[in-house]
């Protein structure tokens, strides 16, 4: 029988835990979510936001998550744990629903209330506190708004933050906002001349609701501007994602860093392509409009085009300059009323590290981890940084994925534990190289390990 996760209790006083998780999203709610089971490692996940929130400003109609709902917080390393997404639906009485539902894909919007449940039954998190700092003096002090909390590992889920290119930046507002903001600020924009930037899913969402509103709430034009060569898919196929299993991740982690590099670059659409049900409806509403209704200036598809800079303001409109990847002599000007960048994200700061930040070890952008996800630093080997959802460079394209989410937490649950319940069976895929007795010495000569 599934165990029945109970009303959330006051948190426990007392000020010291082997475990503090920063950020509550769905990296450290997995984490959280496991350790409930172990409350002999006492732990406390603190959130600066009133309450859970993912995409919050980006939950439309008819988005569906891109994943299947096995990836939730547990299922795949604890099928039997009290905060699976089929927990979420026995209590709440609707997995007949569910199940007679028949859905394709499941709508975000009840994948996001699943991990909001989550975090309202886990008695561990705790929202409305922020932490300010961190220091260490043999155990880290973790100042917040409302404590000073001493822990003998910190774990970092802080999640990323809303990214804009330079010419965007200081012109934020109404007229022009990050696709993060979409639900909030895009509901009248009937008549307007409206702009869509970016060629992921976040855009092609965006361009999909605004072309789809009822007539009297159309945008006078849509445009839908993009640097990739078309508005390509996500490949989704068996043996892609296989870049999204542990067994690849630990591969990834031991190669080159120009070769990861390079690896993230050519397999983006794994991870940031679009939905072919999303590219489907969206040439469908393309053909309507212009075929049947003769709406022959409603939308302008620019893919293959990078903005070069944006002038004007709120009260003129915006320009728009774009340059063409393949015909680089060219500029070409779109007049706008708002723009909505659907540029991405980036790992969030976490400034509250100061005052240790010089005993933590850098690679490139990011904090160098072990096999464990815990930052290499020259503390002691009891006392560990875990860092979630912060490490793309060095365990590729999954790293902000759903997918590795319960597989990584279960690592760093492991090491705080000091066991390993590791299971994975093998890939089907042979990721690396096994040498012949007679290459030994050329591995040796270049310092290198192929396979281990």
């Amino acid at each position: 029988m599934i165990p029945i996760v109970q009303e959330k209790a006051p948190v426990p006083g007392g000020d010291y835990f082997r475990c503090i998780g920063v950020g509550v999203g769905p990296a450290n709610l997995s984490l959280a979510s496991l350790l409930y089971a172990h409350p002999e490692v006492t732990n406390r996940f603190i959130e600066k936001r009133p309450c859970f929130g993912w995409h919050d400003g980006q939950q439309l109609e008819d988005a569906a998550l891109q994943v299947s709902t096995l990836k939730d917080l547990v299922t795949l390393t604890d099928p039997t744990n009290a905060f699976s997404f089929l927990s979420y639906l026995r209590a709440h009485g609707r997995l007949y629903h569910f199940i007679n539902a028949q859905f394709d894909s499941v709508p975000r919007q009840e994948f996001r209330n699943y991990m909001e449940w989550a975090s309202r039954m886990n008695h561990n998190v705790v929202f409305g506190e922020e932490v300010l700092s961190i220091d260490f003096d043999g155990l880290f002090h973790i100042r917040t708004t409302s404590n000073t909390l001493r822990a003998e590992n910190v774990v970092l889920g802080v999640g990323t933050e809303p990214w804009l290119p330079a010419h965007a930046r200081d012109a934020v507002g109404d007229e022009q906002f990050h696709v993060s903001e979409f639900v909030g600020k895009a509901g009248d924009l009937g008549g307007k001349r409206v702009a869509v930037v970016g060629g992921g899913q976040s855009g092609a969402e965006a361009f999909l609701n605004l072309i789809s509103r009822p007539k009297r709430q159309l945008p006078r034009r849509v445009v839908w501007i993009s640097r990739r060569q078309n508005f390509l898919p996500i490949d989704d196929s068996p043996f892609t994602n296989d870049y999204y299993t542990p067994s690849f991740s630990d591969y990834f982690s031991r190669l080159e860093p120009s070769v990861r590099e390079a690896f993230n670059q050519r397999h983006i659409l794994t991870s940031d392509g679009i939905s072919e049900v999303t590219l489907r409806e969206i040439y469908q509403r393309a053909y309507v409009h212009r075929f049947v209704e003769g709406a022959v200036d409603l939308f302008a598809l620019y893919p293959n085009r990078e903005v070069l800079h944006v002038t004007g303001d709120d009260g003129g409109g915006w320009d728009l300059a774009i340059g063409h990847n393949d015909l680089r002599h060219v500029t070409e000007h779109i007049d706008v009323d708002v723009i909505v960048w659907a540029t991405g994200f980036r790992p969030a700061r976490t400034d509250f590290l100061a005052p240790i930040a010089h005993r933590l070890e850098r690679e490139g952008d990011e904090y160098r981890i072990d096999d464990s996800f815990a930052v290499v630093w020259d503390g002691p080997q009891d006392r560990n940084i875990f860092v979630q959802n912060g490490a793309r460079q060095q365990r590729g394209l999954a790293d902000p994925n759903l997918s590795l989410n319960a597989w990584r937490a279960q690592r760093i649950l492991d090491r705080l534990r000091g066991v390993n319940t590791e299971s994975q069976t093998a890939s089907f895929i042979e990721w690396s190289a096994k040498l012949q007795p007679d290459d030994r010495a050329g591995r040796e000569h270049q310092g290198q390990e192929i396979h281990r």
